[in-house]
């Protein structure tokens, strides 16, 4: 699927915001309102104050090797750099995501299922993001991808009660299933009406009705996601959530009750968008859970879903609104997707805007958008945050750069049939090389050109406000001599939304 066709428009300047992280992290919080964590993944931080253990392990493809990703600090981020350092020269898969709970349910690659055959660990370096001023990575999922441990303890089984959150984010969904977090069989296969109780973000409408385009926050209770306990949706306001960081969350008594809600990660607090009785089909009042926790796919391994993760934990018991809330300030508090602290250059890091050169243009700014309606020179709030981009090392060559999109976590700047476009990276080789640009001085003498790491001739160039990797041989309307020197000069300029 191709998304985010990348163009020119002008902007204006805004200005950056920071955040930092609060003592008190989701474990302490839902352990002190007598809801212990009895699962704590993230890639990205601690979810508990007192943790220093590791957060997840990573192999690389050059000799098959593994290490594993720890701390900054107790209880603070992920140490970005080893993995780095690792991984440099190579590429490495996130192979398993470690629970840090007491009871270490550390998630592993899921094998194959009633739906879906083996799956893979997901691209260590696919998903960069900012979190408490640091930078660190989430899990990007691209479809066949997906984690699980069938032999937990203390996760609810046969209707016990239990609360689950994740953060994902809505601009990297599909309508495939099932990108799922939570509660599952313990042998990959559909068992039955409630024998899961897992999250579930996505677009896919299971029942009818559905509002808005989502994505939605629903429940995964085997066979049907669930906005209500009639299945569609009760809740005209809950057209879905689009943030780039979302939080969702899930509760269960496993009786006669189950809530969903849904958030933006990165300011104010939670919506409830459905609470009450269980789903009224057969199955599910009492549940039937298992206790297996799942990862990217459904219960029976379906897993054709993309999405994101940045951390989740589930509980033993049924948390309070108040200690979801509290979570949720928590959340917040992380300042997922924050400024990276650099501004304005092409090292790695840097938050960037990139200026056209040509003279018709010189107040244009490259700009992802996602139709081909066209784009007018008024600068709103969009346009800035679609303007505005991070500088990451090459993702085929770290010696040159590639573009994360700001707004859309995990999609880069990336080439096809010669047109550029904004997509997610999906961790294969032709990705990699499509999104990596080696910079050189601009070829009209200004800023800088960015020529293409498996074109080697070509160059970003923009024509007719369109994007491409272009040379001067007239193969195309785009490789016209007229202009070319101009046309592939941009100048790095501050971001215009930091």
């Amino acid at each position: 699927m191709l998304v985010g066709i990348v163009a020119l428009v002008a902007a204006s300047l805004t200005t950056a915001s920071t955040a930092s992280a609060a003592a008190s992290l989701p474990c302490d919080i839902y352990g002190a309102a007598g809801t212990a964590c009895v699962a704590a993944h993230s890639t990205t931080r601690a979810l508990y104050g007192t943790y220093n253990g590791p957060l997840y392990q990573v192999q690389r493809a050059r000799d098959g090797a593994k290490t594993d990703i720890g701390l900054l600090a107790v209880g603070g981020y992920a140490n970005a750099a080893a993995q780095d350092s690792f991984c440099a020269g190579t590429t490495c898969l996130i192979t398993e995501i470690y629970d840090q709970s007491p009871r270490h349910n550390d998630l592993t690659i899921e094998g194959p299922g009633g739906a879906g055959g083996q799956d893979t660990g997901v691209p260590a370096d696919a998903l960069p993001v900012t979190a408490g001023g640091h930078q660190v990575y989430g899990a990007s999922f691209s479809g066949r991808m997906g984690y699980r441990d069938n032999t937990t303890t203390g996760v609810a089984k046969n209707g016990q009660p239990e609360g689950m959150y994740m953060i994902t984010s809505g601009t990297h969904v599909n309508g495939a299933c099932c990108f799922d977090y939570g509660n599952a069989e313990t042998n990959n296969q559909d068992t039955g009406n409630g024998h899961m109780d897992a999250l579930n973000f996505g677009t896919e409408c299971w029942f009818q009705p559905c509002h808005g385009a989502g994505p939605w926050v629903q429940a995964d209770l085997e066979n049907g996601l669930f906005q209500s306990s009639a299945g569609g949706s009760q809740n005209t306001a809950n057209t879905g959530i689009t943030a780039p960081f979302v939080t969702a969350l899930l509760k269960n008594n496993g009786q006669n009750f189950f809530a969903l809600k849904d958030g933006n990660a990165q300011s104010g607090g939670l919506r409830t968008t459905y609470s009450g009785p269980e789903p009224t089909a057969a199955g599910y009042s009492p549940m039937h859970q298992e206790g297996a926790i799942v990862l990217g796919t459904g219960g029976d391994n379906s897993n054709g879903s993309i999405g994101s993760f940045f951390e989740g934990v589930m509980t033993a018991g049924l948390p309070t609104d108040a200690a979801d809330n509290a979570v949720q300030a928590n959340v917040v508090s992380v300042g997922y997707g924050g400024p990276t602290g650099s501004t304005g250059t092409l090292n790695p890091g840097s938050e960037i805007s990139v200026r056209a050169t040509t003279a018709c243009c010189t107040s244009d700014y490259l700009r992802h958008r996602n139709n081909n309606t066209v784009i007018t020179p008024v600068s709103s709030t969009l346009d800035k945050s679609d303007a505005t981009w991070i500088v990451r090392k090459g993702l085929a060559d770290a010696s040159c750069v590639s573009f994360e999109s700001r707004n859309y976590p995990g999609d880069f700047l990336r080439h096809f049939d010669f047109q550029v476009y904004r997509q997610p990276m999906d961790g294969s080789a032709a990705f990699r090389a499509d999104a990596t640009f080696c910079p050189v001085a601009g070829k009209n003498g200004q800023g800088s050109s960015f020529r293409s790491y498996n074109y080697s001739g070509k160059y970003l160039r923009h024509y007719n406000n369109t994007v491409y990797i272009a040379d001067t041989s007239g193969a195309h309307a785009w490789d016209a001599a007229g202009s070319y020197n101009d046309d592939v000069s941009w100048v790095i300029a501050q971001p215009w939304a930091p």
